[in-house]
């Protein structure tokens, strides 16, 4: 059955309530988690059932066809029993954070960090840092961000982290077999020590929207795909493992998930139309050496995750085919990090990407669509169909067989064609389209008050973006040439505030790490978005960013603070050898204390901001450059 036709079933035209919480329905908590495999041979057991029903299916000379169905598919090269649990009460949000975070706490993946009175920049193959203490700004030391005796062909370095003095580099090796960690040490005066470098078995990870790293203390959790070819004569080649790797072929890889920390799907996986092992792997950064452990689930190719404070949630969406036509079939997994054992839930549509989650008080709320294909690569921008609000308390979660009954969805109205956006704010859902060819819509639903219909909020621009404006929300996106920027408040109701546009000008970084606001109060403070001068598609990913463009939030009244400008010139040779694409962006607005920067490409601008009130504006103080020179060994100015 059709998702759209079990929300027609349920609700007809309007949602009734069933309980007096703001979470809406209290139900008997259904029993049990997922099972794992007993053993390893129970686990070759299994796999050897896919290969026998791939052989009924289609002959062996067409092995490739059904092997893996998955846009990212790619060809890729025992510890304890128990993956180690992440100390949820080590999470908490840092007062110098440089990083746009989904949830407080979960620190993300990024390109730039604070380390003391440095920051640490990650860009195209290496790792900088620059002194910003005593008012000053100094390049300090600059590294490759990886193995110094390799040639990182095939390699790409996206995500910098931070534990302590540890630095972690995380990449996707093409050649060195999925994911790489590159290690660092980082002393209080900026210099940087290369330590080690471990691959972790994966495949792919990349996602337009997502970020495949996070950290809540010591604790570095990844999600990572891996894509199972069942035609393979020994599958255990493919499941997850860590190697130590020291430039060559000698390191073996080491399993760190036994078949005990292996989950069965509850439904029946049909190996020809893909079938994944979503991988969880939480490693230690506070011990010498990196030790990693995974947990894996069995389940459908398509996933969308999301990684709260107390769990990871993956969402896998399975294309099913049937009579001619294709069907698509999803279920949840939370995997809690304390260790413990997933649970798991059957599911109708698929979210939109990690930002249709919300974790909040027992519940999970999650934005669906009916035609969504998960988050790999580009596939966020291409989801269709009808929209519904699952609101699902997490006491539902179970051992994978049972469904989320049809009254914990709500269908929810949506703009023609894909979502292009939406956030949680507050406790507000914000959703709507990006049409940069005339007016938009912003939807609101108040998740607090049960009986709240969904608002529809006229715009004259497109909604490209959405973030928090402390307790309301900010939508920025295009209106003609202009790029328009339109405060939201959030009360009772949700009501347009005030716009600001900046002439001949298109957002520079579409991912959410582009965006950065420090908060005076709830409904005052400064925000910072890289802008371009002309339109970019939400691939422009190769651009330099010419300008960070600050603005003054007072009272949701947006006003102009100044913009700080890229001086540098785009072509010049900086002797890239890996990671020359800058996928993950380039260009960031810094906030660090009372300070104000602007990160683009090799340049870090400190602005100064002059006046008071209406009054206020931001100007250039001192700049520096730290790209490297033409030379390959050594570095410029390298430690």
């Amino acid at each position: 059955m059709k998702f759209t036709t079990i929300l027609s079933i349920a609700f007809g035209a309007t949602f009734v309530c069933a309980s007096a919480h703001a979470g809406w329905f209290d139900t008997p908590a259904p029993p049990r988690s997922l099972s794992a495999f007993s053993s390893e041979a129970e686990l070759q057991l299994q796999f050897k059932v896919w290969q026998r029903r791939l052989q009924q299916a289609r002959p062996r000379s067409m092995k490739g066809a059904g092997a893996v169905v998955a846009m990212e598919m790619a060809s890729q090269p025992a510890l304890s029993q128990a993956a180690p649990p992440v100390a949820v009460s080590e999470a908490k949000a840092a007062a110098d954070s440089v990083t746009n975070n989904q949830t407080a706490g979960v620190d993300e993946g990024g390109i730039v960090k604070v380390h003391g009175k440095h920051l640490v920049v990650l860009r195209r193959g290496r790792l900088f840092t620059v002194a910003i203490g005593d008012r000053q700004l100094r390049p300090v030391a600059a590294v490759d961000a990886y193995r110094p005796d390799v040639q990182p062909g095939g390699a790409w370095y996206d995500e910098l982290l931070i534990s302590g003095d540890t630095v972690v580099v995380i990449g996707y090796s093409y050649s060195g077999g999925g994911t790489e960690l590159a290690v660092f040490q980082i002393d209080e005066a900026g210099g940087l020590r290369y330590r080690s470098t471990s691959h972790l078995r994966s495949n792919d990870y990349y996602s337009s929207r997502n970020y495949a790293s996070r950290l809540i203390g010591s604790k570095l959790i990844f999600y990572s795909p891996l894509y199972l070819n069942i035609w393979q004569d020994d599958l255990s080649a493919s499941l997850p493992a860590q190697r130590k790797w020291r430039g060559d072929s000698a390191g073996s890889f080491q399993r760190i998930a036994p078949a005990t920390r292996i989950y069965r799907a509850a439904d029946e996986l049909d190996p020809a139309e893909g079938i994944a092992l979503h991988t969880v792997t939480v490693c230690d950064l506070a011990k010498p050496e990196i030790d990693c452990q995974a947990t894996g689930v069995l389940g459908a190719s398509g996933r969308v995750f999301y990684v709260s404070a107390q769990a990871v949630y993956i969402w896998t969406v399975r294309q099913h085919y049937d009579a001619g036509a294709t069907r698509a079939q999803s279920a949840l997994v939370r995997l809690p990090l304390d260790g413990s054992a997933p649970t798991a839930l059957r599911t109708q549509g698929a979210p939109l990407d990690q930002f249709s989650f919300q974790e909040s008080e027992g519940y999970l709320n999650v934005l669906l669509q009916d035609e969504g294909q998960g988050e790999a690569m580009w596939s966020s921008e291409r989801g269709l169909g009808k929209l519904a609000l699952l609101h699902l308390p997490l006491s539902q979660m179970g051992d994978g067989r049972a469904s989320a009954p049809s009254a914990y969805y709500r269908p929810l109205p949506g703009p023609t064609g894909y979502v292009s956006e939406n956030r949680y704010v507050g406790h507000y859902l914000l959703y709507g389209a990006a049409d940069p060819q005339g007016a938009g819509a912003l939807y609101a639903l108040n998740l607090a008050n049960r009986r709240a219909a969904v608002q529809t909020l006229a715009l004259p621009h497109a909604v490209e973006r959405i973030e928090a404006l402390g307790a309301h929300a900010l939508v920025v996106g295009a209106q003609g040439s202009a790029l328009a920027f339109t405060s939201i408040r959030l009360g009772d109701f949700a009501s347009v505030g005030e716009r600001f546009e900046r002439p001949n000008a298109a957002q520079g970084e579409t991912r959410s790490h582009g965006f950065f606001y420090r908060p005076e109060s709830d409904s005052a403070g400064m925000l910072g978005l890289p802008v371009l001068g002309s339109r970019v598609d939400r691939r422009g990913v190769n651009r330099e960013s010419a300008a960070v463009l600050f603005l003054k939030n007072a009272d949701l009244n947006l006003s102009m603070l100044g913009t700080l400008h890229s001086g540098a010139d785009g072509a010049r040779d900086d002797a890239c050898v890996a990671s020359c694409v800058d996928w993950y962006g380039n260009a960031r607005p810094l906030f660090i204390g009372e300070r104000v920067f602007a990160l683009m490409g090799y340049e870090l601008v400190e602005g100064r901001i002059g006046g008071a009130g209406r009054g206020a504006v931001l100007g250039e103080l001192r700049r520096v450059n730290f790209a490297p020179g033409t030379a390959r060994a050594p570095l410029a100015w390298q430690k």
